[in-house]
């Protein structure tokens, strides 16, 4: 552990929503900063300024607020180490480029696109791997010269490259992985720090960032190793500490064993996608926080709480970590089953509007109907979305007798019972699951019949379905006129 005051950071760039990626990066870098009670700073990196997406930023806040990560520093809470939008720096990004430069350590670079990709044409043709050519090999500083001064009479606009030290080795103890060394000659040679249109790479503007921000320990996705000697190299130019890396494995799709990419549409990725489906964010914080990181032991729920006082950077996973849906269903049901029925009932209501299962403004008794309807399918709801699914007895138009269906009714007693029921549900003075269910009773005595062969006939008469909630309460909800009406069909069926 560095004896620096733990400083970390989340910065995501606004040019999409927030995903399960960036979600798990935010989330580690939350708990690594609460558990040690250091600070957690939110920084926007919006440099690629023809990538972001209007509302970006508002939406990355809005969605880690809603998982429940807070920060101390940010655009939205100011601090002392702000702006903390890289777009706000670019005074600041200006200053220390043009100290590379006039160190020696960083030039400007006139080569077109076209001379670029001739170069990777020609290396791709000779096997070998991408690199940039420097443009002035050979040439005296007069001869240098020259040719820049051709350059700008064309109008060109230049980048600045940062020159990368020859056979230099990169060396750092990763939290994550152990020791890593990197040759600097693989690395792809002398790399842009600042584009024509005068803005900061990402490479450039993140070490610059984290050194004035103080950071101290930087927690980010394994492909983020591949950066990770660029910046170091820019660190030792200025001579500044480097923070401690720490770089976390892979998702992988649970399904497909491959690494799980935006691409792939088997899986939903956005952490927007998940909370419009109705699951809860203490749920999306527990499932995300076991991606890639265990406590001791073989419990699986955690409050947020627990795992602030558990977490323990040495026991971030070395291995991919498997993404898998139906875990976090698990997961999400777990959290249904202990949540607010008021709560509950609100997501789904919104699911069942948003389904067009109820109007857009219900009045008081519908909420109450839908209230007792979705208390029925909670024990088996994985999150709230599915009610809309669940509950097509109450919406839709009975399905027909199937198969199955006529195999369960083709006992002797099926139809005298539902016969039976049927005379006793009409009969009773109030529709509800207690007088209903007395009636269920009074047939099983009056016909002897019980078990199966009394309640399924009886399920598929009023419901049409042979699985379903608790029965006398499914029955009451939908309501005297559609049951009856159900199971006249059925009777004319049997009867035929």
């Amino acid at each position: 552990m560095s004896d620096r005051p733990i400083r970390v950071r989340y910065a995501p760039s606004p040019t999409g929503h927030l995903h399960i990626g960036n979600a798990r990066t935010a989330l580690f870098n939350y708990l690594f900063a609460r558990h040690y009670n250091g600070t957690m700073v939110l920084r926007i990196e919006d440099t690629d300024t023809k990538r972001n997406i209007a509302d970006g930023e508002k939406s990355q806040i809005e969605n880690l607020h809603w998982l429940g990560i807070d920060w101390d520093e940010g655009p939205d809470k100011g601090g002392d180490f702000g702006p903390y939008r890289q777009s706000e720096r670019k005074a600041i990004y200006q200053k220390y480029i043009q100290e590379l430069v006039a160190k020696g350590d960083a030039y400007e670079s006139y080569k077109t696109e076209a001379e670029l990709q001739a170069d990777r044409d020609a290396q791709k043709a000779a096997h070998e791997a991408p690199h940039y050519v420097y443009e002035y090999e050979g040439l005296t500083e007069a001869e240098k010269q020259a040719k820049i001064a051709e350059a700008k009479a064309k109008g060109l606009k230049p980048v600045i490259r940062f020159h990368i030290p020859a056979d230099h080795t990169y060396e750092w103890n990763d939290i994550v992985k152990g020791d890593i060394s990197i040759d600097g000659n693989t690395i792809g040679g002398d790399f842009v720090i600042q584009k024509a249109d005068g803005m900061p790479t990402y490479n450039f503007a993140v070490v610059i960032d984290d050194h004035l921000m103080q950071i101290s320990h930087v927690l980010r996705g394994d492909d983020h190793i591949a950066n990770t000697p660029k910046q170091m190299a820019i660190y030792e130019a200025f001579g500044w500490e480097t923070p401690v890396f720490g770089h976390m494995t892979l998702i992988i799709n649970g399904a497909t064993g491959k690494k799980l990419s935006k691409r792939d549409e088997s899986v939903l990725q956005f952490i927007e996608q998940y909370k419009e489906l109705g699951y809860l964010p203490e749920a999306m914080f527990n499932f995300i926080t076991l991606l890639g990181w265990s406590p001791k032991g073989e419990d699986e729920i955690f409050t947020r709480k627990d795992f602030i006082k558990l977490f323990d950077e040495t026991r971030l996973s070395k291995s991919p970590a498997r993404f898998d849906q139906k875990k976090l269903e698990w997961v999400n049901n777990q959290y249904i089953k202990k949540t607010d029925p008021n709560e509950l009932t609100a997501l789904a209501v919104e699911n069942l509007i948003e389904a067009g299962r109820l109007p857009k403004d219900p009045d008081p008794s519908t909420i109450e109907w839908a209230r007792q309807l979705i208390s029925l399918y909670i024990p088996q709801m994985s999150f709230t979305g599915q009610i809309a699914d669940l509950a097509t007895i109450f919406f839709e138009q009975p399905k027909e007798l199937d198969e199955l269906d006529m195999k369960e009714l083709a006992d002797d007693n099926a139809l005298a019972v539902i016969k039976l029921t049927q005379e006793k549900l009409r009969a009773l003075p109030t529709f509800s699951a207690y007088f209903i269910n007395q009636a269920v009773y009074h047939v099983r005595l009056e016909t002897g019949v019980k078990g199966r062969k009394l309640y399924m006939p009886v399920r598929i008469a009023t419901t049409r379905e042979m699985h379903g909630p608790q029965l006398a309460e499914t029955i009451e909800l939908m309501g005297r006129e559609k049951v009856l009406a159900n199971m006249d069909y059925v009777i004319n069926a049997l009867e035929k």
